[in-house]
């Protein structure tokens, strides 16, 4: 390639890269300071994400039916948190190892951890993890939105995959193209 082919692209590289530097680098921010939290999301004690207590059996034969932790769940809640939240359910987490059943509400991160055997509360709580998460994946602004198929998140993943790989490509090239010129020269 001869140098003048060789510089234009170098100089066309690096255009494109100052650019998307100077569009993506808040949702490059965001994302590695959400990332960072969520790695040490287990390690916070108790901060990010309630720490998991323990139930009094993990014979899952001795534990409750699960309508009824449920009940004791949706109770917990709203006489604990707020009677007004949503009782809809993000998912519920058996942990036969540990002899309980989190409880994990759609509105407002709050998780209710149950003894699966006896239904005492173990701990409620917010997983502050959980909305670190939907900021760090983008799914955050298709809640705002009410976008129920999670468009805006294959969108913002697509996009910064994307934009990850083209920044490595242009850098690696900003950084090996140099070094081809002057041996060429």
């Amino acid at each position: 390639m001869n140098r003048k082919k060789h510089a234009a692209i170098l100089r066309s590289t690096r255009k494109i890269h100052r650019l998307m530097g100077i569009f993506l680098a808040v949702l490059f921010l965001i994302m590695a300071v959400t990332g960072l939290l969520l790695g040490w999301k287990k390690h916070s004690y108790g901060i990010m994400l309630p720490k998991s207590e323990k139930g009094i059996s993990t014979n899952i034969e001795e534990w409750m039916p699960l309508d009824k932790l449920h009940s004791i769940a949706t109770k917990t809640l709203h006489e604990n948190v707020d009677s007004n939240l949503s009782l809809e359910l993000d998912r519920i987490d058996a942990r036969p190892d540990k002899g309980m059943m989190k409880f994990v509400f759609e509105e407002g991160y709050h998780e209710i951890q149950l003894d699966a055997t006896t239904g005492e509360v173990l701990s409620v709580d917010r997983r502050i993890s959980d909305l670190i998460e939907e900021i760090h994946d983008g799914s955050i602004v298709d809640d705002w939105l009410n976008i129920k198929n999670g468009a805006f998140k294959v969108f913002y993943n697509t996009l910064m995959g994307l934009s990850l790989f083209l920044f490595v490509v242009t850098g690696v090239w900003l950084w090996v193209g140099p070094k081809l010129m002057k041996r060429a020269k």
